[in-house]
């Protein structure tokens, strides 16, 4: 595949490199693309060629064009049925936008640039796209006050293109493109740091408010959940008449990046050697623990949380609660507390699927929520970095039965990362295996009929991820009904990541599958 801009000549869409193709940079001021390599053409598929043409300062037309042969490849409806296969629909494959198409300033961000990554990916055959929404954005400056121009725009783009979208509501940061929380909700939190969480040693993480706060009144007089509501609710009505037809999920933020998860992971902490830090020592948090401590007939153990954790940069078995064996986590004082702190989670979970599901009901669309896959020191038996995220899925227990549970009660769909992960490919000194969690956590949506929406964790290009993604979403085993593919950026459409990534599309646009 060859694509390129003809402006007052035809040249290439390129990067500053000779091997790329497409230009996010986040520096790009109103120069989008750097047309470069006028005499080179970037080749994907052999005989087939899609050529974007500037049809004004704010968009383009498309041509395309290809081979008889070239389009069966992409549209085939293969007919040979091998021995103890069977022949299914493709996965629905999304792509996702940039997280910051609109920017910190409410403005799109590479307005020209994103409108030809649309183009390409819908003559390519993919499904939609999925685009964040930022409530650090929207609601900005005051409580109530909604700013939506920007995204209209875009979900306009998207619908005249004739692809379907799927929004995320983000009520968390991005350290990425520095999008904060709402500026009145900073300003709250100044007067009251302990709506953010806090691990032992004071550290606070402001990504999101603390689950402790849900239902208590910190944000001038309302509670986050009549915020989060009100928010969604505002979403809904501005967003009607695409509802149903180009809006088609909505997918819910539960957490940091989004995710149902405590922020256990410290960002300062770039070996991985750690699993995290409990995240219980904000006052909401100790507020509650100590009442949970009490009604158990234990005020002591309401205290705090565990006095014998490792820090975030060392080893979790190299001291007291996450040993191997003899580990405080086997006691029945850490049996109360990792109890006690997985219930928070999942109040908190099922507190926001299921503001979602009530909202978004009579919508036409479906719902998601996002749940992460905790895989280092997964090998271990007592699991450490899942028990500080707040999935208590030791040796012996299902940390991810109660999780499906609350998916299905709320009618929502569960996004997995991380199908892109291979055992073979962890570090062995963190004693990982994504595989096998994702096999657990599936497992736990079959029992309980949640459907699973795949995404990938790492650009899949170089290092055999296509392969992999095919391999977990393909499994008739997984649920899975949708995958999409993270992320559109700097690298999505040079050759080395679209070239493997277009044979993808076609591979999983109709696929066999194994049965026995």
């Amino acid at each position: 595949m060859e694509i390129s801009v003809i402006r007052s000549s035809q040249v290439n869409l390129g990067r500053s490199c000779d091997a790329g193709l497409f230009s996010f940079s986040k520096n790009l001021g109103a120069e989008i693309c750097n047309l470069k390599n006028k005499s080179k053409a970037c080749c994907f598929v052999q005989n087939q060629s899609l050529k974007l043409q500037w049809k004004s300062a704010a968009g383009f037309t498309l041509r395309a064009s290809a081979s008889a042969q070239t389009a069966d490849a992409v549209n085939s409806e293969r007919t040979p049925i091998i021995s103890r296969t069977k022949l299914v629909d493709g996965i629905k494959l999304f792509v996702g936008l940039p997280l910051d198409t609109v920017s910190k300033s409410n403005k799109i961000s590479r307005a020209r640039a994103i409108a030809a990554g649309l183009k390409a990916l819908k003559v390519l055959g993919v499904k939609g796209v999925e685009l964040p929404i930022w409530w650090g954005v929207v609601e900005k400056e005051a409580m109530g006050k909604y700013e939506w121009t920007s995204y209209l725009a875009v979900v306009e783009v998207v619908q005249k293109l004739g692809l379907e979208l799927h929004v995320s509501l983000c009520f968390h940061t991005s350290e990425e493109c520095k999008i904060r929380l709402p500026e009145w909700v900073s300003r709250i939190g100044e007067g009251d740091p302990d709506i953010y969480f806090a691990d032992k040693s004071g550290q606070q993480c402001r990504d999101c408010l603390s689950f402790a706060v849900d239902d208590v009144p910190v944000l001038d007089g309302k509670t986050p959940v009549q915020v989060y509501r009100d928010f969604c609710d505002n979403f809904k009505a501005t967003f009607s008449p695409f509802l149903g037809s180009t809006i088609t999920r909505v997918s819910i933020g539960l957490g940091p990046d989004g995710e149902l998860r405590y922020p256990s992971h410290h960002p300062l902490d770039k070996s991985n050697r750690g699993a995290g830090e409990f995240q219980c020592y904000d006052r909401y948090m100790l507020k509650n623990l100590k009442q949970h401590a009490e009604t158990n007939g234990s005020p002591l153990w309401g205290l705090g949380g565990p006095h014998d954790t490792p820090s975030h940069d060392r080893s979790p078995l190299s001291e007291g609660f996450f040993a191997e064996n003899g580990g405080s986590w086997e006691t029945p004082y850490g049996d109360f507390f990792l109890s006690w702190y997985s219930s928070q989670l999942l109040s908190h979970g099922d507190r926001i699927l299921s503001l979602a599901s009530s909202t978004f009901k009579d919508a036409g669309i479906a719902m998601s929520g996002k749940v992460p896959l905790i895989h280092s020191w997964h090998l271990t038996r007592s699991r450490p970095a899942e028990l500080t995220a707040g999935f208590y899925n030791a040796a012996n227990r299902d940390g991810y039965d109660g999780v499906a549970r609350i998916f299905s009660r709320n009618s929502c769909s569960m996004i997995l990362p991380g199908m892109d992960l291979a055992d073979e490919q962890q570090p062995a000194e963190i004693l990982s295996s994504p595989q096998s969690l994702l096999k657990e956590i599936t497992s736990s949506c079959r029992k309980h009929g949640v459907t699973v929406s795949g995404q990938n964790s790492l650009p899949s290009g170089l290092s055999g991820g296509f392969d992999q993604i095919k391999k977990t979403v393909l499994d008739a085993n997984t649920l899975v009904d949708t995958f999409t593919y993270q992320r559109m950026g700097a690298s999505f459409f040079s050759p080395e990541h679209f070239s493997p990534f277009a044979q993808f599309v076609r591979m999983t646009s109709r696929s066999e599958v194994q049965t026995t």
